[in-house]
């Protein structure tokens, strides 16, 4: 039936163009500067294409849009195919525009303008539709990983067309993924994954897919939170640098772990805290109202989830009341500062003394020695032997006391 109607339309309109020929021949000249004048168009799949045919000249030609397949659409003003979602927009000697509603992928291809010249004269217009891509999503993952587990986040769209791109983001920064493409028919499914070993940097992270299309005027994205467990991990931190005698002090246990250690559990010296008033514990922190010597000593926080176990310790020494003490705790790594220093300065001094003692002795004992030797030589170089020599020596000390007794 189709084909029926379409060579009624030719022959009709090859007829019209014979007579016009044969009846006038100036007519038939000047319409050897008629051309038919089309647009590529290019819409999204599901929205409305416009194709337009204008002549810049026409005595009175009839112009013919065709689909893909050469079947006639609209023949001028009258309608050839029966497709509901085709309709006229305009149609006249200078222009024949129609409307193509919820395009399909199918619709895609060449179409063609004809004007009804002897000979025909055609021109055409390619319509591409793009395929949309769907919404992704992110497959793979399921709460909770364990620190240590190799997973794999896969981000899926359908749809495309041509062929969407897919980019990872941990948090802001984006990540290189691996991207695997299938053709379905005339649209793609695009699929991109990340393989990688988690740890408790994960935990709560955002992992995001952006699907992006020359369709979309902003790209499409869907995001999974990571959840890790992990074993815990404790420190002890505290309110005062120098703790000194009557004041407020606390410490708290901060633990680190997925799920949350619970419950902490506070000691002291390796026993149970001891029964006081001055001393509280509510959950994390312990606090000492009115800190005495009798506070110092070791105090340990314990937590555990069901991965493990973990400890934090803390050293106190209280200070004298106004001790002016360092400006850093002492107490950070479990040691006593003033006791240290103290330590250090007597080693100092102990040491300048040594060093002072032996300079002195030293030049005391080399005074004496060159005395000793001086007098030993005395007489002694004249002698023309060593005999002679030591008897000269002597009766240098027998003058000398014989000369100390005449004096006397």
């Amino acid at each position: 039936m189709i084909v029926k109607q379409r060579l009624i339309f030719i022959l009709y309109s090859l007829c019209a163009s014979v007579f016009k020929v044969a009846g006038t021949k100036s007519k038939a000249k000047g319409s050897q500067g008629q051309f038919p004048i089309t647009q590529n168009v290019t819409v999204v799949e599901g929205a409305t294409a416009n194709m337009t045919c204008r002549v810049d000249y026409n005595d009175n030609t009839s112009l013919q849009w065709s689909n893909p397949a050469q079947q006639t659409l609209f023949f001028g003003d009258k309608k050839a195919l029966r497709d509901h979602r085709i309709e006229l927009v305009r149609a006249s000697w200078q222009e024949l525009t129609i409307r193509i509603g919820d395009v399909s992928l199918s619709d895609e291809g060449q179409y063609t303008c004809s004007l009804f010249t002897m000979p025909v004269k055609t021109s055409k217009a390619f319509l591409t539709v793009l395929g949309k891509p769907g919404r992704p999503e992110i497959t793979g993952f399921t709460k909770p990983a364990m620190e240590g587990d190799i997973i794999t986040l896969a981000c899926t769209t359908s749809g495309s067309k041509p062929a969407a791109n897919i980019r990872w983001f941990r948090n802001d920064k984006e990540v290189q993924g691996t991207k695997e493409v299938n053709a379905t028919g005339k649209s793609f499914t695009v699929r991109s994954s990340l393989q990688f070993e988690v740890d408790r940097r994960d935990d709560s992270v955002a992992y995001t897919c952006s699907v992006e299309h020359v369709s979309l005027t902003t790209p499409y994205m869907t995001t999974e939170v990571l959840e890790v467990h992990y074993a815990p991990h404790l420190e002890i931190t505290h309110s005062l640098i120098i703790p000194q005698e009557g004041q407020y002090f606390k410490l708290e246990c901060v633990s680190i772990g997925n799920p949350i250690p619970e419950p902490v559990l506070w000691s002291k010296d390796g026993g149970e805290l001891p029964d006081i008033e001055r001393m509280i514990v509510e959950g994390r922190e312990l606090t000492i109202t009115t800190l005495n010597k009798t506070d110092n000593g070791t105090y340990r926080c314990e937590a555990s989830n069901h991965l493990g176990t973990s400890s934090a310790e803390y050293i106190l020494f209280v200070y004298a009341k106004d001790f002016p003490g360092p400006t850093t705790d002492p107490n950070a790594l479990g040691q006593h500062g003033p006791d240290h220093a103290l330590i250090g300065g007597v080693v100092a001094v102990v040491v300048f003394i040594t060093l002072c003692l032996i300079i002195v002795l030293g030049r005391y004992l080399a005074r004496h020695k060159g005395t000793y030797l001086t007098h030993e030589a005395k007489g002694a170089e004249d002698a023309p032997d060593a005999d002679t020599a030591i008897i000269n020596a002597e009766g240098n000390h027998v003058h000398a006391e014989e000369k100390k007794e005449y004096f006397i």
